[in-house]
């Protein structure tokens, strides 16, 4: 499923400048009782003015304190902006700062007069621009490629079986993360190192191969070509080979084929086969077709079912227990 993902920032944009008001002769203007103003200067698009202006602080007992207030102001009138404010007054013999004054930002109108001097006017955010993430695609998964086309290279092979007097090769590593079967075998104490070929018996060749097949791809090879007897022998002995080395996803699709097959000359074959190697669903979907009364007749005359009462008559009772309740049910 395609997905996307985008990013955009809302930040406020910001624009700072400082004017250094120099008096020259403070003292003497200071004497005519009116304020001293700087010439208008520009920040963020407004015009400012710094000053100061003398005021009298009078107090009960008669004495006068004089101090000066400076500040800034902005015009024209109709005009507001925010911002903040920094003061620094500069000692003329040294050139440093000796008294810094901050203001928090604040609202600026005409009317208003802040104690600062240096002025930073924040302005709105700009709309942000969305940015969309790279869209990397991970192609789709190509191990099911690269085993199968390992397998066929006989000169990498480290194992080989023998087979029904054929010799089948392989890599260990493979068949161990596999199978835990072929792991207890191949890495486990019991291995027999130096013994090649290793003999796998009551294995047919062809049944082997598929088995490998499986290993290797995770699925079956087509079968298509077989005749349906043979096609249906070569799964029930595959199903017999997955028991034997612990693969339980190929034990449950050889059952599904097995009971997609099954038909009134081999159900009893196969029914056999299910309560043999612990096979539930299977066994249980060979009962159900036996169970159809237009058919148990049927399956009673065949071979297999002769077999299934003579070498498993528990089979065979079991069976017909299930039957009858699923008729009178």
């Amino acid at each position: 499923m395609a997905t996307s993902k985008t990013l955009s920032t809302s930040a406020p944009e910001t624009e700072q400048g400082t004017h250094v008001f120099r008096i020259v002769g403070y003292s003497q203007q200071t004497g005519l009782g009116k304020p001293i103003r700087s010439g208008k200067f520009s920040v963020g698009g407004h015009k400012w003015v710094a000053f100061l202006y003398p005021v009298v602080s009078k107090f009960p007992n008669g004495i006068d304190e004089h101090h000066q207030v400076a500040g800034v102001a902005m015009g024209p009138k109709s005009a507001k902006a925010r911002a903040s404010c920094k003061l620094r007054l500069i000692n003329q013999r040294t050139g440093l700062a000796f008294s810094v004054h901050k203001a928090a930002p604040r609202e600026f109108s005409h009317d208003n007069a802040p104690m600062e001097w240096t002025i930073t006017v924040i302005k709105q955010p700009r709309i942000p621009e969305v940015k969309s993430f790279p869209n990397i695609e991970v192609p789709p998964s190509d191990i099911a490629l690269h085993l199968p086309s390992c397998w066929k290279k006989r000169r990498e092979w480290d194992i080989t079986f023998s087979v029904g007097g054929k010799n089948i090769g392989a890599h260990k590593m493979v068949l161990a993360i596999r199978s835990p079967v072929f792991k207890a075998e191949l890495y486990g104490p019991m291995r027999e190192e130096g013994t090649e070929p290793i003999v796998v018996k009551d294995v047919q060749p062809d049944v082997f191969r598929v088995l490998l097949h499986f290993i290797y791809t995770d699925s079956l090879p087509p079968l298509e070509d077989l005749e349906e007897d043979d096609r249906n022998e070569i799964i029930r002995h595959l199903l017999v080979a997955a028991v034997r080395y612990a693969m339980e996803r190929l034990k449950l699709m050889c059952q599904i084929i097995l009971c997609e097959n099954l038909s009134i000359q081999t159900v009893a074959t196969t029914l056999a086969l299910a309560d043999q190697h612990h096979c539930d669903m299977l066994k249980d979907a060979c009962i159900e077709f036996m169970a159809c009364s237009s058919v148990m007749d049927a399956v009673e005359a065949t071979q297999g079912y002769k077999n299934l009462k003579r070498t498993c008559p528990s089979v065979v009772v079991e069976a017909l227990e299930k039957i009858s309740r699923f008729r009178n049910g």
